[in-house]
């Protein structure tokens, strides 16, 4: 074996692997709320407008009070929500949850994370963490 054809099978062997560790990196794609229902089980970004929000005034434990938000459909048919959670103190939590909610309501939000399904088939996404949330922005034009 010539040493060129040695030094490409070695970058081959090398380079593929890495290849598709890069493409493992790849951001999630971007889907529209009314077809994140056929993406469950992947990781993506959902931007739409929060037209509604919802909270159970019940605490989850150790993870505060959820608070849902539907994106560009409300109950009764909405096509899509995420969930935050809210504070877990007692004495703060309808300020605080007042707070979250004027965060996201009435704007344009894109959530990434990993896209589930309810069990009546309503595509949502579960933010642990509120840097998975981020306020869209329309483009300059």
């Amino acid at each position: 074996m010539t040493r060129t054809r040695a030094l490409a099978t070695l970058l081959c062997l090398i380079g593929i692997p890495l290849l598709f560790a890069w493409a493992g990196d790849a951001p999630p794609k971007r889907v529209s709320p009314a077809d994140a229902k056929a993406h469950v089980g992947e990781n993506a970004i959902v931007c739409g407008k929060v037209v509604d929000t919802k909270s159970l005034y019940n605490s989850v434990s150790g993870f505060g009070t959820p608070i849902y938000f539907d994106l560009d459909q409300p109950e009764p048919n909405p096509v899509f929500y995420f969930i935050v959670f809210g504070p877990q103190v007692a004495a703060t939590q309808p300020a605080e949850m007042q707070k979250t909610v004027d965060t996201y309501k009435g704007k344009r939000v894109c959530v990434t994370g990993k896209i589930n399904s309810s069990p009546d088939g309503v595509a949502f996404i579960l933010a642990n963490n509120r840097s998975s949330i981020k306020v869209d922005t329309p483009a300059k034009q």
